[in-house]
């Protein structure tokens, strides 16, 4: 693989993982590991384009419903894929079914750009990863068999030890916080053939004495108060947190178009 390419465009779909929660900017909107990215390949190629249609919430089918077939017209250098694990983590899911639409996503995507990059996910350490880890490992033996046969490079964070710290996730346990994003932007960068602005991506963060008994109890219960409670709500009423969400960044423009002060209409939405 070339080192140090130069990409012209980036699109990114998904959920809210390539949205950018919870890298949360003190205007209120998320940036995340997609619009590092972005920045940095913008920093090399002028009049660098990048779009980002991921949206939260959303499910495989919904991603290729809403976002393949125009990741695919916008007929980027490189596009970014990462979906299915929002179906994965249901109390049912058709893992056929995931693992199909996955692939009708790669098949559509693959011959409309130069680089298509799918990752197995970051799981954070906890009950949660354990319970749904055979469908998650399903999931990435499948992303793993897609790149082989359409050529599509596969960043592992699964595989990254560093990111299943539960400091790097947020208060949620669900998304990664800034400097998770930060480490997945670097992860992508050096998979695209850059080479490493930061080569300690992997290695863990310092060794801290562990909180007490009470300050544990505590932060379980304000976890599940403010999101295991209402992510349950949603499920069970069918409802999503992406319902009635645009993309964040709909149109391949240039990314200096970007790096304007949001709206108010975008600190609205996130």
């Amino acid at each position: 693989m070339q080192k140090n390419p130069t990409y012209t465009s980036l699109v990114a779909i998904g959920d809210s993982f390539t949205e950018g929660m919870s890298d949360l900017l003190p205007d209120g909107s998320y940036r995340g590991w997609a619009d590092l990215l972005a920045a940095r390949m913008a920093a090399r190629t002028t009049g660098f384009r990048y779009a980002n249609l991921a949206v939260r919430g959303k499910l495989i089918g919904q991603i290729v419903d809403e976002q393949v077939e125009a990741a695919a017209a916008m007929r980027a250098d490189v596009v970014t894929l990462v979906g299915g694990l929002n179906d994965a983590l249901r109390p049912k899911c058709d893992m056929g079914r995931v693992k199909g639409l996955l692939t009708e996503a790669v098949e559509r995507l693959a011959p409309s750009c130069e680089r298509l990059v799918l990752m197995r996910s970051p799981g954070r350490q906890g009950p949660v990863l354990e319970r749904f880890r055979p469908r998650m490992e399903e999931l990435f033996a499948c992303v793993d068999e897609l790149a082989e046969r359409h050529g599509a490079l596969v960043v592992d964070l699964y595989g990254a030890s560093s990111l299943a710290d539960p400091r790097l996730w947020d208060v949620d346990r669900l998304h990664l916080t800034a400097e998770g994003h930060r480490r997945v932007a670097e992860a992508v960068w050096q998979t695209l053939g850059h080479e490493p602005e930061d080569t300690e991506w992997r290695t863990p963060m310092p060794t801290t004495a562990r909180p007490d008994w009470l300050t544990r109890r505590v932060a379980d219960a304000r976890f599940t108060r403010q999101h295991l409670l209402p992510w349950i709500g949603r499920r069970l009423t069918g409802r999503s947190s992406g319902d009635g969400r645009s993309a964040k960044r709909p149109e391949l423009l240039p990314y200096e178009d970007f790096a304007q002060p949001p709206t108010a209409a975008d600190a609205e939405l996130s």
